[in-house]
This record gives C-alpha cells, sequence and structure tokens, in this order.
C-alpha cells in the first residue's frame, strides 16, 4: 500500500493481552487521542464494525477495540474476523497485546481483590497460566508488544501515547529509548544497539551518581573517538533505514540503546540521536529511558 492510500485508511487498534495488564489505561489513553472506543466487542462483530466504519466516509477515522477473554466462546473468532477484514476492507489495522510477569499480574490481583476470569473460584495463577497458553498465538501476531511488568499507570498512558499520537498526522514515528541489559532488552523495540563497548561513566567517581542527560556524563561518553566513529556509522545507517521503513508504510520504528545499567552510556547516546535526528516534516522523534532512574537513590 502506497504512503497516499495509507494516509486516507481508517486506522483500528485491536486492544488485548493478559488480564490485568492495562488493557483499562491503554483504552483511555487512546480515547484521550480522539479514538472511538468500544470495550469488550464480541470478535464475531468485528467485520460488521469494520462496514460501519467505511461507511461513515472518514468520519469514523480511528477506533480501538477491546477484545479479550471475558467474552470466551466469542474470542476463538478474533483470528477469522480480523482475516475476513484484512480481505475485504482496507481499514489498517494494529494489535496492540498488553502483558506482564505472572508474579506481577497474581500481585495486582491481590491488590485489586479481583477474580480471574478464567479461575473464579481457584487460584490467581491457574487462570494467568491457562490464559498465558490460549493467548500465546495472537501475541505472536501483534504488531506492538508492551510490557506493563515495571510501568505504573502514567508511565503506561505516556507510552500509549507516545505509539499512537503519529496517527494525527499520518507521520513516522521514531522512539529512542536507551536502557540497560542487566534489566532485559525492551520486548518491543525494531532495532537494538549495544553501547557497553564505549568507556563507562560508572568507573568514574565524580560521575556515577548522574545520568547521561547530566552535561558532565554526557561530554565524558561523547569525547571519545570510538564514540565519535561509532555515532558516524550509526546515523549514516539509521538515515538509511527510516526512510525505507516509511516507504513500507510502518507506522513507527524503536531502536533501542543499551548498556549495562541503562544510567550513562546509552542515555547520552539516546539524548545525541534525538537531536541528530530531529523531527522533520515525515518523522517525529522522541527520547526516552527506561532504567535511567532505577538507582538514583
Amino acid at each position: 500500500m502506497s504512503n497516499t492510500e495509507n494516509s486516507s485508511t481508517s486506522t483500528m487498534v485491536i486492544i488485548t493481552g493478559m488480564s490485568g495488564a492495562g488493557k483499562t489505561i491503554a483504552v483511555q489513553s487512546l480515547e484521550d487521542l480522539g479514538f472511538f472506543c468500544v470495550d469488550n466487542l464480541p470478535p464475531v462483530l468485528i467485520p460488521k464494525f469494520a462496514e460501519l466504519i467505511e461507511q461513515s466516509n472518514g468520519k469514523i477515522g480511528k477506533v480501538a477495540l477491546v477484545i479479550d477473554l471475558r467474552g470466551r466462546e466469542f474470542f476463538p473468532a478474533l483470528s477469522e474476523s480480523l482475516s475476513y477484514m484484512k480481505n475485504h476492507y482496507t481499514i489498517h489495522t494494529e494489535i496492540l497485546f498488553l502483558d506482564a510477569s505472572d508474579a506481577v499480574l497474581v500481585q495486582r490481583y491481590k491488590e485489586s481483590r479481583r477474580r480471574h476470569p478464567l479461575a473464579p473460584d481457584g487460584m490467581p495463577l491457574d487462570g494467568i497460566r491457562l490464559e498465558r497458553k490460549m493467548l500465546d498465538e495472537l501475541k505472536t501476531s501483534a504488531t506492538q508488544v508492551i510490557d506493563t511488568s515495571t510501568s505504573k499507570p502514567a508511565k503506561l498512558k505516556e507510552k500509549i501515547i507516545s505509539r499512537f499520537s503519529h496517527l494525527e498526522s499520518n507521520r513516522l514515528s521514531v522512539n529512542v529509548t536507551s536502557f540497560g541489559f542487566k534489566y532485559g532488552i525492551p520486548i518491543d523495540a525494531d532495532l537494538i544497539f549495544d553501547v557497553r563497548f564505549l568507556p563507562n561513566p560508572h568507573y568514574v567517581d565524580h560521575l556515577r551518581p548522574h545520568t547521561g542527560q547530566d552535561s558532565d556524563v554526557y561530554e565524558y561518553v561523547m569525547k571519545w573517538p570510538e564514540t565519535q566513529a561509532f555515532l558516524t556509522k550509526l546515523l549514516d545507517m539509521l538515515h538509511f533505514l527510516i526512510p525505507h521503513y516509511r516507504n513500507e508504510g510502518k507506522s513507527q520504528v524503536i531502536i533501542g540503546i543499551g548498556c549495562t545499567g541503562g544510567k550513562h552510556r546509552s542515555v547520552a547516546i539516546s539524548e545525541y540521536l534525538g537531536r541528530m535526528l530531529g523531527a522533520s516534516e515525515t518523522e517525529t522523534v522522541r527520547v526516552s529511558h527506561r532504567d535511567a532512574d532505577r538507582d538514583r537513590h
């Protein structure tokens, strides 16, 4: 599909994933972005809903549907409905899958004192494991997977808005995020770059407490010849890749920059990339730091 076609096509976001992983926050966030939202729509009705969207002549341009296992008897129809819609309508469809670790989900159920929909009379963990098994295939087909294990509601809302605000102007959203390898690789990243080969400010006493957003740490990371050589090559690659992603109709690109703890080197490099990539008529660039404040205390 060409960019011209893509720019005039309505968008439908299917919000799904593990119970307790944040679907309510996700749909509220998309509602704030002007999406028409429907909670717990039976999947068998998706094609009919798609028909109504196309008949609206552009009046309904952005739709978010929450589909989950509360409608157990209808859920298996999701794959069939999405396939039918793809073959019969021009609506651009994305599947947003929200996930979290078993331990975090159990804790959330304990705090809310709610029962898991798949284990109303049993242990929450039993329902979580069954649900994860049932959703495994859907997760692999998702266009966006967000792990909310360490995200507070405000942070999740910020992430959702960052992912989908590009639809306001049909621009490619470029998200640069720093992270620490010791905390795991971001599961939603399209590109991962490892900067652990650069000299580490952690071993400089007066720099250790600060992050790569502080000028002293930033200048320390940037002063090395290997840093400059790496950035030259990396920017050259990104300037090549980003237009090709956009030409293929990709709506966002997530670039992960990782160092050991996600505090110094990866933060400084991400800040630099955000400034150098900048914003243009065709791209919106955002920078975030997943792990920079983990050990500030």
